[in-house]
Formats: structure tokens, sequence, C-alpha cells
């Protein structure tokens, strides 16, 4: 327990340190925020409260501690989310369970931003032939995102574990010309960081989890620093049947998850979520996320079932978004 309370008050005090304006707007103050978008579909119908639930390796992308949650020695999953604006991801990952030396994970992410034209600005000599006082250059080349992180998490003892990432993450953004009529390539790669806690209590399941998320130095584009979203979470969940029905908990399941949330490019959040499972065959989700200026409730459902030594389960969830289309995405898990 003493090491679980230095680990908490040391990811704290790093975290002020990081975010020293707390509930001061924070907002433009990121670059590559396509990290932050989840791609995992039951993840996602939970409101993103995912610190304490998530296990095997689907919590690659969210809190890699979770990695130790699986009980089998494979764990594969593969998502698609259509985002706003026309824009794409699609993610998957690996989870190796060796037993008594950890488990290691792979986990990949790729991003799509559809077509997207480039424009120039002009001389005095051509404002003639252009009068909104720009040029359209066409589509641009070479545009997308993508990050591709390599994941470790250990179980020190029955009840806690640990885990982190590293991994590569880079935005292409295409060329633009400049004043000088020179080519200037938009592109940046930087090496990212998570680290993540997972306490499991005494009480029932009742489960802490904590993690800090695209820990990086800054990126200089022209004559500006830009960080990464930095997010820092604490988060609990529980099975709330076994307090209901003891007797029925472990195949009808009611999880609950709050997580809180500190970012260096917003002010605190709060995501909240409900899960429903009825016989390990059929899961109905709920979820919601406070102060979010376009997001808010979320939902989804889980279909599970075993054929031969394969569990394979398909999920989906769906998002309401403001202004911009919902966001739908779709997730295959399959474990081994």
């Amino acid at each position: 327990m003493k090491t679980i309370y230095l680990a908490a008050i040391l990811l704290f005090i790093n975290s002020e340190v990081i975010f020293p304006q707390v509930g001061l707007s924070k907002t433009g103050q990121s670059t590559m925020n396509f990290l932050l978008v989840g791609t995992s579909s039951k993840a996602s119908s939970l409101g993103e409260a995912y610190s304490s639930l998530g296990t095997g390796s689907e919590s690659m992308f969210y809190n890699p501690a979770g990695l130790t949650g699986t009980d089998y020695e494979f764990d594969i999953n593969i998502n698609y989310t259509r985002w706003i604006a026309d824009i794409n991801y699609i993610s998957g990952g690996v989870a190796w369970n060796t037993g008594n030396y950890g488990v290691v994970g792979f986990n990949l992410l790729t991003v799509d931003y559809g077509v997207i034209k480039g424009t120039s600005l002009i001389t005095d000599a051509e404002r003639g032939t252009y009068p909104l006082g720009y040029r359209d250059d066409g589509p641009v080349g070479n545009v997308g995102a993508f990050a591709v992180g390599l994941s470790y998490a250990k179980a020190i003892s029955e009840a806690f574990s640990v885990g982190g990432t590293i991994k590569l993450a880079g935005q292409n953004l295409g060329r633009n010309i400049v004043l000088n009529g020179e080519l200037k390539d938009n592109n940046a790669t930087k090496l990212v960081f998570d680290a993540g806690i997972r306490y499991l209590t005494n009480f029932k399941s009742f489960t802490f989890g904590m993690y800090i998320r695209n820990f990086a130095s800054n990126i200089k584009r022209e004559l500006v620093d830009e960080q990464l979203p930095l997010v820092f979470s604490l988060g609990a969940a529980m099975n709330v049947m076994e307090v209901i029905n003891s007797e029925i908990s472990k195949d009808n399941m009611v999880n609950v998850a709050v997580d809180f949330l500190h970012q260096n490019n917003y002010s605190e959040r709060v995501n909240i979520g409900l899960e429903y499972t009825f016989l390990k065959m059929l899961s109905l989700r709920g979820g919601y996320q406070t102060n979010r200026d376009l997001a808010s409730w979320s939902g989804g459902l889980g279909l599970s079932h075993t054929i031969s030594d394969y569990i394979i389960e398909v999920g989906y969830s769906y998002s309401s978004f403001e202004i911009f289309d919902s966001v739908s995405r779709l997730s295959l898990l399959i474990s081994f």
C-alpha cells in the first residue's frame, strides 16, 4: 500500500508541475491532437471512462497497466473509427501474456485525413488573376498521421500492476509554398511515453487506475514550441452486481466506471461509464463526458462468442456530436 500511495503522490505532483494553470482556458495549446481520439468501441461507448476498467490489448491506448488483466496468452484488437470531417482512424494491437515475465504488447494507429486542398499567397502582380488573395494549389499529398508503440506491463502482486508504452508518433501535413517561393515540408515525429498503474482493492472488484499519456518534449514549428496533448487520469470501477446479488455477478455484470481527467489543453473533465453484461455474451454500454465542446453522451454494444478455444467479440459504439455528424466505431477482439 505504501508503494501505491507513493506512486499516486508522485503522479499527482508531476501533473501539477506540468499543468500549472488549473481552471484556466487552455484551448489551442497542443499539437498532434489525433492522439486524444479514442478508437476502441468499448471504451468510447463508456464515455472513455477506461483507466480502471480496461484490460488486455485495448488498454494499451489508455492505461497500459491493464494489459495484465487478460486471462489469455494472446489478445488481439482491431478498430475502425469514422471520425468527423471525413477523417478515418484505424488502430490495432496484440498482447502476449508471458506469465511470470509480464505482458508485452504492440500497437498501431493510422489516421486518414481525406482530401486536403492547399492554398498559397499570391504576389501583387497576380491580384487581377486571383481576386480572393490566394491561389488554389489543389489536393495536398502525403497528409496523415500515425503512432506505433511497444507496451509492457507487470503484475507486482495479485492486486497491483504497472505498465508503460513507448511510441513513435508522426503527423504529415504535406507541403506548402512559402513567400520566397520555396517548398516547405510540414511533417513532425516525436518519441512519446505513456505510463499507468492499476490496483484491485480487497473490496469485491473495486479497482483504481491512474495513467499519464503523451508525455514528450515540445515540437518546434516555425518560432513556436508546441506541446503534445498530455493527459493525467485518475479513475475507479466496480461490478456493482457483486453487492446486489453475488451469486449471479460473474455471468451478469453491471460495471460502473468514473474517470477524472487533467489535461494541458483543456480544463478538467469527468467521464462516466455504465456497462451491463448478460451471460458473458451481450454487453450494453453507455457513457457521458462532461465539459466537452462537441461530444457528450455515447452508447454501444458488444457481442461475444466462443469458437473452439477462441473468444471473439464484435463491438459497436455511437457518440453524439454537436454541429458535426455523430461518430461511429467498430471493433473486433480475439482472445486465445
